[in-house]
């Protein structure tokens, strides 16, 4: 198998990048269109429904109907969604993605760390590849890969991994990995999302209900072992539990279904169709299985959820952000970070005294030369 070039290297030579250090965070969210066209998302779909991970069918049965039909019909619905969302930086979810990236980076940085941050995509751009082969220019030899997924899926978080071990299988001087599968019931995370109920709560009133919707998956993928709808109903109940909410107050719900196979239950319109002809007035809803917003949560919950709940006879609807680039985001980002990185050289060594007595005298004579 032919390997990547290698870039050159020097021996004692310090990294080439924009911060001296040889070791890097890597954020990987899932993927956008590079445009709310029918073409891009031609393209976005093609590579995002083609993954096994993402679709467990077999390939021969699987191609001909995502090529035939679906990339055929698909893509131009899809492109009309996006465009409903769309912001003038670009896609939602690289907008924020990118903000959360260099969030990371400052408060990283405040806290001594000497660490190159990054930000990719499992599917579109900037790809997980790509990204990696120029943390490679610049002399990383460590990366901290840290998927956006708060619940590990063989969908979302394993996916990630498989990308970086087809970029590993092409390359000669593999980079030292580590990869952070989960933090669905990390203290911080749980506190992150409270904080932004509660200021919702502070600025908008308390609706009635707060539904919780997590992204959907097969129902098949739980019985044969994926953790993912466990880790969902955790972390509904604790952040339930951090905001003190009866058993009555709240509720865990599925949306984005797709196909015609039966996916987590109960699903996230329907329940809210359900919660207004019971007589729920108002409801607020979070989706806490999302780093960022994105198409899934400003359309689907935020438009589409919104208008079914209202149609059903509910009076108030409101919509609760992801934690995009909220200051509590970047917290729980740099402590989950900096958790994994411990062992690795990221900081600079404490001056000794002598170093200290060093410096002191180097500053003088520079101040007498002047």
């Amino acid at each position: 198998m032919p390997f990547r070039p290698e870039p050159p290297f020097t021996h004692g030579a310090t990294p080439a990048g924009p911060i001296d250090t040889d070791t890097a965070v890597l954020l990987c969210n899932l993927g956008t269109p590079d445009a709310p066209t029918a073409p891009a998302l031609r393209r976005y779909l093609a590579q995002f429904l083609a993954d096994p991970r993402v679709v467990e069918i077999s390939r021969a049965l699987w191609m001909p109907i995502l090529h035939g039909i679906i990339l055929r019909v698909r893509p131009a619905k899809s492109a009309a969604k996006y465009a409903s969302v769309w912001l003038a930086e670009g896609s939602p979810l690289k907008v924020h993605t990118e903000r959360q990236a260099k969030l990371l980076q400052g408060v990283l940085g405040e806290r001594g760390h000497r660490v190159r941050v990054a930000y990719a995509m499992r599917y579109g751009s900037p790809a997980v590849g790509d990204q990696l082969d120029a943390l490679k220019r610049e002399g990383i030899r460590r990366v901290l890969v840290l998927p956006a997924y708060p619940q590990y899926s063989g969908a979302t978080t394993a996916s990630v991994i498989d990308a970086v071990a087809e970029w590993s299988l092409q390359t000669r001087h593999v980079p030292e990995w580590r990869f952070i599968n989960r933090y669905h019931d990390d203290p911080g995370y749980i506190q992150a999302l409270a904080t932004t109920v509660r200021e919702h709560w502070a600025r908008e009133g308390r609706g009635d209900r707060l539904v919780m919707s997590f992204h959907g998956m097969p129902e098949r993928t739980l019985k044969l072992g994926d953790p993912y709808h466990c880790e969902c109903l955790k972390t509904g109940r604790l952040l339930a539990e951090a905001l003190g909410l009866a058993a009555d107050q709240w509720q865990v719900t599925f949306q984005s279904r797709f196909g015609k196979a039966k996916w987590l239950e109960p699903y996230t319109e329907p329940t809210l169709v359900k919660l207004a002809r019971s007589g729920v007035k108002r409801v607020d809803v979070i989706c806490p299985g999302f780093a960022a917003d994105c198409l899934e949560t400003l359309e689907e919950i935020n438009q589409e959820a919104r208008a079914a709940f209202l149609k059903a006879g509910g009076e108030g609807f409101a919509y609760i952000p992801c934690l995009n680039d909220h200051p509590a985001s970047s917290r729980l980002l740099a402590d989950l970070a900096e958790r994994h990185l411990q062992g690795w050289p990221t900081r600079e060594p404490a001056p000794t005294a002598d170093g200290r007595a060093l410096q002191a005298r180097r500053a003088r004579d520079a101040g007498a030369s002047a």
